[in-house]
C-alpha cells in the first residue's frame, strides 16, 4: 500500500501551524483532492494532483532576496516538505526538499557562510511555494518529480531523459509475443530490462527468437495469418498462428524464454542440452539439431553481453568524474546475471557542487521513473544515502540496497564504470573543445558578429511532391542538440508538387511565425537591451540555448536564398536572422560547395578547410533527419487501411471485418447482407460501411 503525499492548498501555512492535525485527516469529507496524493502516480497526475502554498502577502508587498525569506520563515511549520523558488517573471530557480522547512527556509537568512551559487540564488529570489509531506522520504520523491518536470536553474538536471527500452513478452494473448518496449507499462505482460540501448534489445530479440521461437508479429497479423510466414522459414518462429505448434507446447517454450530472462540461464541450457542428448540416443538427428541450434542461439546471447560478474544478479553500478567544470556519471545494468549495458550521461551541475551531492541529486531523478534493482553500487557515499534508499524502497515496493564497496567484485565493476566515465568526459571535453574552435571559425569565415551558440538547418525531402516534409535540425557549442529538431508536414494544398520553394517557404514562415508569438507572449525580462539587439538572448529554449538562431543554413544557391530573404523580410525579422545558402558544388561534388550570403559573392572555401567540413557535416545531417523523416511519413501512408476512413470503425471491429473478408477490398466490395453477416456489425454500420465504399467508388 502506498503512502500519500499530504499537502493543504485550502488553507494558509499559517493554519498549518496551529492546526496541524488538518494535514493527517484524510478522511475528512471536505478535505481537497489534492490532500492524498500517491507517491507511485505519474508525473502529470502528481503534479496535477498539488496545490501550493504561496508567498502571500509577503511577495505583494514587494519584498525580494533575503527580506522575503525572513518573512515567509516566521509563517513556516517544523515539518516535512518541499519549496520551490522564483525568480522574476515566475521562473523556478530551485526546488529543494526538507526535513523541517521552517530551519531550511530560516538557513537562507544568515547573511554569511553560502557558496557564490546560493547566494545569487538567495538574491534573485522573487516568491516561494511550499507543500508539507508525512515524511521526508516522500519529500525526496516529490522533489525528484519536480525537479524533473520545471527544470529549475539552480538544481542538478538530469539531461538526458529519454526512457529506456526493455523486452516485453506479452500475456494478453493466447500466444504470446515477445517484442521491445519503450515507455509506460500500460500492456499486460513481463518486462526485462533496461537495456542500455534499442539496438542491445535488438540483438537480444533476434537471438531469442533462434532459441525460443517465438513471435514478434502484432496481434492483427497473428490474426490474418493463413500460412507460416518467412521467419517460420528460417527457423526463427515456431508459428502457432496456423497450428504449426500446439498452444500449449508454444507456451512452454515461453516460460522458457521468461525463466532464461529471469536469470534461470544455466538451467534452461541445462535441459536443453539433456533433450539434445536424448534426441541423439534416439537417432532423431534433425531433433536434435534443433537443439543444438537453440544452444547455439543462447550462447550468442551470453558471449555479446560483456562482463557477466558471477553473484551479482540485479545491480545497477554508478560511478562518476568531474573534470574541466563538466561531470560524467556512467551507470552500468545488470539483470539476471548478464551485462545489458551501459549509458553515459553528463548532468546539468554548478561546477562548485562536490561528487556526491551531484550524484546524489542525479540518483533520486534517474529513478523516479523506473524501478531500482535490488543492489546499486556507488563510487562514493551520497548525500542522505539512508532516506535515499528508503525513497527508493518505496517506490519499487521492495527492498533496495545502496552499498559503496571497498573490495572484491563489487569494487571491480565500480572502477570498471569510473574508467568509462573518465573516457567519456575526456571524450566529451574534445568534442566541446573542437567545436568551440569550429564555431570560432563560422563566426571569422562569414563575418558574423559573435560566435554563434545556436545554428538551424533546414532540409526538405519528397518523391514528386508526395509525403512532403520539411526538416530542422540544430546545432550549439556541444554538438547536434537533438531534442531540439522539429519536422514539418508539408500542408499548402496550393503548392504546385515539387515546388522546393514553397515548401521551404512554408517551413520558415510556420518557425519563426511561432517564434515571434512566443516572444511577443514572453513579458520583457528586466535589464533586456532597449534596442531589441540582444532580446533573442533572454527567451531560452528547453535545451539551454537562444531560442533564437544566429545563423541559418538551407541548402541551396542564389534563388533559395532570394526566397528565404523574402520571407524574413515579409516577417520583419531579416535584419535578426544571418542566412548563408550552400549550394551544390561543380558536377554536385562534396568539397566544392559554394557558399551564398546576402551582402557577397558566392565564394567557396579551401577543400581542407575544417570549417568546409563542419558545414557539410550540418547539412548532411539536415539531410538524414528529412529523409528518415520522410520514408516514416511514407511507410505510414503506404500501409495505411481503407477502414481507417470509415467513421465509426474502430480497431476491434476492423479485425472482426479483416477476419472475415481477408482485405480491405474484399470489404469494400462486400454487400450490404455480407456486411450483417459479420459479428458486431450492426445494420447501421453495415450501411455506413457500403455507403462510404460507394461514394468513393
Amino acid at each position: 500500500m502506498t503512502k500519500p503525499i499530504a499537502g493543504n492548498p485550502s488553507q494558509s501555512l499559517q493554519d498549518d501551524m496551529n492546526d496541524p492535525a488538518d494535514i493527517d485527516d484524510l478522511e475528512d469529507e471536505d478535505a481537497p483532492e489534492a490532500d492524498a496524493i500517491a507517491v507511485t502516480a505519474s508525473s502529470a497526475e502528481l503534479l496535477a494532483s498539488i496545490e501550493w502554498d504561496d508567498a502571500g502577502g509577503a511577495a505583494a508587498s514587494g519584498l525580494t532576496g533575503v527580506d522575503l525569506i525572513v518573512a515567509l520563515a516566521k509563517r513556516l511549520p517544523n515539518r516535512p516538505g518541499v519549496y520551490r523558488m522564483f525568480g522574476k517573471d515566475g521562473e523556478v530557480l530551485y526546488v529543494g526538499k526538507a526535513r523541517s522547512l521552517k530551519k531550511r527556509v530560516v538557513s537562507y537568512t544568515r547573511l554569511g557562510g553560502h557558496t557564490q551559487r546560493i547566494a545569487r540564488m538567495i538574491r534573485d529570489t522573487r516568491q516561494m511555494e511550499f507543500v508539507t509531506t508525512r515524511t521526508e522520504t516522500e519529500a525526496l520523491l516529490l522533489e525528484a518529480n519536480l525537479i524533473k518536470r520545471l527544470r529549475p536553474r539552480f538544481n542538478v538536471l538530469m539531461r538526458d531523459d529519454k526512457s529506456f527500452p526493455y523486452i516485453l513478452v506479452s500475456e494478453d494473448h493466447e500466444a504470446p509475443a515477445i517484442m521491445k518496449h519503450r515507455g509506460a507499462r500500460s500492456r499486460k505482460g513481463s518486462y526485462f530490462g533496461p537495456f542500455a540501448s534499442a539496438g542491445a534489445v535488438g540483438r537480444t530479440i533476434n537471438s531469442l527468437q533462434r532459441a525460443f521461437l517465438l513471435r514478434t508479429c502484432t496481434d492483427s497479423v497473428y490474426e490474418t495469418r493463413t500460412r507460416p510466414c518467412l521467419l517460420h522459414q528460417i527457423k526463427r518462429c515456431s508459428a502457432p498462428c496456423t497450428g504449426e505448434i500446439s498452444i500449449d507446447d508454444y507456451r512452454e517454450l515461453v516460460g522458457e524464454a521468461k525463466a532464461f530472462l529471469s536469470g534461470r540461464s544455466s538451467q534452461i541450457k541445462s535441459g536443453m542440452a539433456t533433450a539434445m542428448q536424448a534426441a541423439s540416443q534416439d537417432l532423431d538427428f534433425e531433433r536434435a539439431a534443433i537443439y543444438r541450434d537453440r544452444l547455439a542461439a543462447l550462447s550468442h546471447v551470453q558471449a555479446h553481453q560483456g562482463i557477466n560478474p558471477a553473484g551479482i544478479e540485479e545491480a545497477d553500478v554508478f560511478a562518476i568524474h568531474q573534470e574541466g567544470g563538466l561531470t560524467c556519471i556512467q551507470v552500468f545494468f545488470f539483470r539476471t546475471g548478464q551485462n545489458w549495458g551501459n549509458r553515459a550521461y553528463f548532468p546539468k551541475a554548478d561546477p562548485s557542487l562536490e561528487p556526491e551531492a551531484v550524484l546524489g541529486a542525479f540518483l533520486a531523478q534517474f529513478y523516479d521513473d523506473k524501478p531500482a534493482p535490488r543492489l546499486v553500487l556507488l563510487p562514493i557515499a551520497v548525500e542522505d544515502e539512508p532516506l535515499l534508499a528508503d525513497a527508493l524502497s518505496v517506490r519499487a515496493e521492495r527492498r533496495v540496497k545502496i552499498e559503496v564497496p571497498a573490495r572484491g567484485l563489487k569494487k571491480e565493476l565500480v572502477d570498471h564504470a569510473s574508467s568509462n566515465a573518465r573516457e567519456a568526459l575526456g571524450r566529451r571535453l574534445a568534442e566541446t573543445s573542437s567545436q568551440a574552435r569550429l564555431l570560432k571559425g563560422v563566426q571569422e569565415t562569414f563575418g558574423l558578429a559573435r560566435t554563434p551558440r545556436r545554428i538551424e538547418v533546414y532540409d526538405n525531402s519528397h518523391i514528386m511532391g508526395t509525403a512532403a516534409v520539411g526538416a530542422m535540425i540544430v546545432a550549439g557549442p556541444e554538438g547536434f542538440v537533438k531534442n531540439q529538431y522539429r519536422k514539418f508536414n508539408i500542408k499548402g494544398v496550393d503548392i504546385t508538387p515539387g515546388d522546393d520553394f514553397a515548401m521551404m517557404q512554408e517551413m520558415l514562415t510556420r518557425r519563426f511565425a511561432r517564434l515571434l508569438k512566443e516572444e511577443a507572449e514572453a513579458p520583457m525580462p528586466e535589464g533586456a537591451a532597449e534596442d531589441g539587439d540582444d532580446i533573442e538572448d533572454d527567451i531560452v529554449s528547453e535545451a539551454g540555448l537562444p531560442a533564437w538562431p544566429d545563423l541559418i543554413l538551407i541548402d541551396g544557391g542564389k534563388g533559395q536564398v532570394s526566397a528565404v530573404r523574402t520571407i524574413l523580410e515579409e516577417l520583419g525579422i531579416a535584419d535578426r536572422v544571418t542566412m548563408i545558402g550552400v549550394a551544390k558544388g561543380v558536377d554536385r561534388d562534396a568539397g566544392r560547395e559554394r557558399f551564398v550570403t546576402a551582402d557577397r559573392e558566392p565564394f567557396s572555401l579551401p577543400p581542407r578547410d575544417p570549417v568546409l567540413y563542419f558545414l557539410q557535416r550540418l547539412r548532411d545531417e539536415a539531410h538524414r533527419f528529412a529523409i528518415g523523416t520522410h520514408r516514416a511519413r511514407r511507410k505510414k501512408e503506404l500501409v495505411k487501411n481503407p477502414l481507417d476512413e470509415v467513421e465509426g470503425i474502430g480497431p476491434s471491429r476492423k479485425r472482426a471485418l479483416l477476419h472475415h473478408f481477408g482485405t480491405a477490398k474484399a470489404v469494400s466490395r462486400a454487400g450490404l447482407s455480407d456486411l450483417l453477416a459479420v459479428d458486431g456489425i450492426s445494420a447501421a454500420m453495415a450501411k455506413s460501411i457500403y455507403d462510404h465504399f460507394h461514394e468513393q467508388g
